[in-house]
């Protein structure tokens, strides 16, 4: 998180159907199988992708009704619908090996909560939450254009039969920043996997109009800045093209190194893995705190002990933006949400099957939905943390 008033940053994005997001998206549609049935199962799933192949991994605890069968037929459902049908990556011909067992008893007498004893922490670990006000859901910039440029080529390739666009894509942004506010962009770069048969000049003529109507206006980069598919033709990706494996993307899921971050993925867990239910947390906390208006951006870490239920420890930095000493939020944040896993998992209604959709795109900056979906999105409590401070 920059003090600087003038500086260049850049952040990249993945598409769906990147070999690592292809992961992301079968491990967290495990997890919504499991709470589909039970809303306390217990989650942790691993899955591996190279050529023709899925490998899902893990351990569990819940309904037996999820079988490796199931599982199975779960992973091919979801590369269907990200839209693999090549030779080299097929939802239906792809060879499918399942190694889920049961969840680890010394791990399960540390976490579950018990007659004498609150639910703990699923790991030790730090988990960081960011926000800040460059952009309307309250992201940094340069991630949020690269998720959006990625996002709209999908939606394009989803609903034309004729798209040139295959599934596998990257994108990232540069930025110009002048008075620690974002002004333009100085290179944009997008790399799409394609059918065969077209040029390098239609490629670069078909994303063209994703990246400009992204862009706030004016923001366009120089042409020479503008590249698509640099290297050349992109026929081969997904996990034909290269290995994926689930949480290998966390700053892509997060916010484009604008932040730090505690290392843990998300995808593939259920919410009592704190590296995931606490680093949504955080983000609801400094979200509600930008959206406040007590400060332009802030950082928030809690950390944790496995089979301790409280955070061992609440820091909070504003980057000099903030009308409020940090001391002051810090102790507040108590007082307003619960930060035990299962205090979090409850304020923000965890234990619900709203994960698949998180996979790809962000786990951040998104609306928060109907059914729960991205509830840490939400900024409900910024109406609090701005009376208790005016009071």
């Amino acid at each position: 998180m920059s003090n600087r008033s003038n500086y260049i940053f850049t952040s990249e994005s993945v598409s769906e159907g990147h070999p690592d997001k292809v992961c992301d998206r079968i491990s967290d549609a495990v997890v919504d199988a499991y709470f589909a049935e039970d809303p306390f199962s217990r989650v942790a799933v691993e899955t591996m992708t190279t050529t023709n192949q899925i490998s899902i991994a893990g351990e569990v605890r819940g309904p037996d009704s999820i079988n490796a069968e199931r599982i199975e037929e779960i992973a091919r459902q979801s590369v269907k619908a990200i839209g693999y049908e090549q030779e080299g990556f097929h939802w239906k011909n792809a060879n499918v090996d399942v190694y889920v067992h049961q969840q680890s008893a010394d791990i399960a007498q540390g976490v579950d909560a018990g007659e004498n004893k609150e639910e703990g922490a699923g790991d030790q670990g730090i988990m960081f939450g960011y926000a800040c006000n460059e952009t309307e859901d309250l992201m940094p910039a340069p991630i949020y254009y690269s998720h959006k440029i990625l996002k709209d080529m999908a939606q394009e390739r989803h609903s034309n039969a004729n798209s040139i666009f295959e599934p596998d894509a990257k994108s990232q942004v540069t930025l110009e920043y002048k008075d620690g506010k974002p002004v333009r962009a100085l290179s944009v770069v997008v790399s799409t996997q394609h059918i065969e048969g077209v040029s390098q000049e239609e490629i670069r003529e078909k994303v063209r109009p994703f990246v400009a109507n992204v862009l706030p206006e004016g923001w366009m980069c120089e042409e020479d800045k503008f590249y698509v598919n640099p290297t050349g033709q992109f026929i081969i990706g997904g996990p034909d093209g290269d290995a994926g494996l689930t949480g290998r993307k966390i700053i892509v899921d997060t916010y484009g190194g604008a932040a730090p971050h505690g290392g843990g993925a998300f995808s593939g867990k259920d919410p009592t893995k704190v590296d995931r239910s606490a680093a949504y947390a955080s983000r609801y906390l400094a979200k509600n705190i930008v959206a406040s208006g007590i400060a332009d951006k802030c950082v928030i870490q809690v950390s944790y002990a496995i089979g301790v239920s409280q955070p061992l420890s609440i820091y909070v930095d504003m980057g000099g933006t903030h009308q409020v000493a940090p001391e002051k939020v810090e102790a507040l944040i108590p007082q307003i949400m619960d930060l035990s896993p299962r205090g979090i998992r409850e304020h923000l209604e965890l234990n619900k099957p709203i994960y698949e959709r998180t996979a790809a795109y962000g786990h951040f900056g998104r609306k928060p939905e109907a059914d729960g979906g991205f509830s840490w999105e939400r900024t409900d409590l910024a109406e609090k943390i701005k009376s208790y401070f005016s009071a």
